[in-house]
């Protein structure tokens, strides 16, 4: 048993938690989620979240793939003839 305070559900596997409890006993209850337990959490005792292990990894979806941070000394420095106080003075009078 994950927690004294979870309580079983009427539902076949699923357990309510508490917000708090999945914030103190976040490791533990992601443990049980893994394992196939489903949560339902609730905040003063009104269900607000479904927490449910994934059922195959076709549900994941990359939005876009990671890149590689950028070295901000690659950056190519502009060198500019006016001075940067009365460009932000340009910029602020247009406002």
């Amino acid at each position: 048993m994950l927690l004294i305070c979870a309580t079983q559900c009427y539902g076949y596997g699923m357990r309510s938690i508490s917000q708090r409890e999945l914030r103190n006993d976040n490791a533990a209850v992601i443990r049980e989620v893994e394992q196939g337990v489903d949560f339902t959490v609730t905040r003063h005792g009104v269900p607000i979240a479904h927490l449910s292990p994934l059922n195959n990894q076709s549900e994941l979806r990359c939005a876009r793939h990671a890149t590689k941070k950028l070295d901000p000394s690659a950056i190519r420095r502009v060198k500019s003839k006016q001075r940067t106080a009365d460009v932000l003075d340009d910029l602020r009078g247009e406002r």
